[in-house]
């Protein structure tokens, strides 16, 4: 079986530094390495290709025993996020296993889904079992910045690597979520149980980072000057933070409101003008699954101006991160133009689409269905993510991508906070359940 194997796979990943800083001189060939050799372990011709020195990614085709049915992609990106080895409780890049744990920068993202994938197919080349579909695997650079050394070198560079793939399956779906059912008394709160929710995204928020730049008159800053870029940069970022973006309810979000509520004994009504602050408050902590992707939204984070106290600026700049909802973009550029006012100019510093799929679709039940096999009386819910993955790098290609990194999570463990976090961990029976739920679901 795979399961024994994943936790040696993973911990020998985290132990390979691959922190992206974000500035170009990230590190991924060691694991891009260590990934070919354990596929070529199994007999798994692995083609490792670099986009820039030191920036590798792997691709591997396996074959399946339906040759009727489109290939399926599963990709895993192999840089992290940096760490600061003083705030945390173990090494960042020790791979300790410790209570249960495995600890370590990738534990959750996303090293621990990239020694799935190594496992399960693995396990097939031990055992002589494939797949049903053709899966190609993918393990990215650079995920973690731009990802114009992993998945978007791949796709304009080797699409011939991804011939006949329709969908694609990566991080961020599929764990436990354990929300409480709603209960309007004090004797209901008391007697009701959590559900365990298992969040599967159907969609992704497009990336939208901007650069403001005001420009002004330069000079002493002893005298009246009516135009300081400071201040119309100023103005121009508190319009955009305070700004309350309408709520714009997608497909995918639609269902993932009806979905959980189900879930959760809420009656949900979508038609009509709908309470979005009343129904977040019922459905409690399951709020956090849809609150974020409810709008677009804009955040200012890097502000730039000015090198003496006593002299004004010409020039002064600033980044926000902004997010777009599917088929918000038009509303979403049209907004900002508006709210930063005439003194101040914008543009794109980096922009990726939004995302949508079916969770109807057959791909998404047998998700479902892998996943309801291992933990039987959970739910399985569609739902939008906040963020971006590779995925939308794929998209350009025709793929439709899902978040699926199947784990079965604790009460306590707070799986949202790990992500970029101090003391990144995983459980390791939750890396062997998601062994065995992406094994299920690969094989049927």
């Amino acid at each position: 079986m795979a399961e024994p194997d994943v936790l040696t796979l993973a911990a020998d990943l985290i132990r390979i530094d691959t922190t992206n800083p974000g500035d170009g001189t990230g590190r991924e060939r060691p694991a891009a390495e260590y990934v070919a050799e354990k596929l070529g372990e199994a007999g798994i011709e692995a083609t490792l290709i670099e986009s820039a020195p030191n920036r590798a990614n792997v691709v591997a085709r396996i074959e399946g025993s339906d040759p009727g049915r489109d290939p399926i992609l599963v990709h895993g990106h192999l840089d992290v996020v940096p760490a600061e080895a003083a705030d945390w409780s173990v090494h960042p890049f020790s791979g300790e296993v410790r209570d249960g744990m495995l600890w370590g920068r990738g534990a959750i993202d996303m090293k621990g889904m990239d020694a799935m994938m190594l496992a399960v197919v693995r396990a097939w080349a031990r055992e002589g079992r494939r797949p049903a579909r053709d899966v190609v695997l993918a393990f990215t650079a650079d995920e973690e910045a731009s990802a114009d050394h992993g998945s978007t070198w791949l796709v304009t560079k080797h699409a011939d690597l991804f011939e006949g793939v329709t969908e694609g399956i990566s991080e961020s779906g599929g764990y436990t979520f354990h929300a409480t059912r709603f209960a309007a008394s004090a004797e209901e709160r008391a007697s009701a149980g959590a559900v365990r929710l298992y969040p599967v995204s159907a969609g992704e928020r497009g990336t939208a980072w901007l650069r403001l730049t005001a420009r002004g008159r330069a000079g002493h800053g002893s005298r009246i000057n009516g135009d300081n870029a400071v201040a119309a940069l100023a103005g121009a970022v508190h319009r955009l933070a305070e700004y309350e973006w309408p709520v714009r309810l997608t497909p995918t979000v639609r269902a993932s409101l009806e979905s959980i509520g189900a879930a959760l004994g809420v009656p949900v009504d979508l038609t009509g003008d709908v309470d979005v602050d009343r129904l977040m408050q019922r459905f409690g902590s399951a709020r956090e699954l849809v609150e974020a992707v409810l709008r677009n939204s804009t955040n200012p984070t890097i502000l730039s101006a000015g090198y003496k106290v006593n002299v004004i600026p010409e020039t002064a700049t600033a980044l926000v991160d902004g997010r777009v909802v599917p088929e918000a973009r038009e509303e979403f550029e049209a907004t900002v133009a508006s709210l930063i006012g005439p003194a101040v100019s914008w543009e794109y510093e980096h922009s990726e689409v939004a995302l949508s799929a079916d969770p109807a679709s057959p791909t998404f039940t047998a998700m479902a269905d892998a996943l309801l096999a291992e933990d039987p009386g959970a739910h399985v819910v569609p739902v939008c993510m906040a963020g971006g993955t590779d995925a939308k790098q794929f998209s350009r290609l025709g793929i439709t991508g899902y978040g699926f990194s199947p784990l079965r999570l604790p009460p306590d463990l707070d799986y949202s906070a790990l992500f970029h976090g101090v003391d990144e961990r995983v459980p390791v029976d939750a890396l062997e359940f998601g062994v065995r739920v992406l094994d299920r679901f690969l094989t049927t």
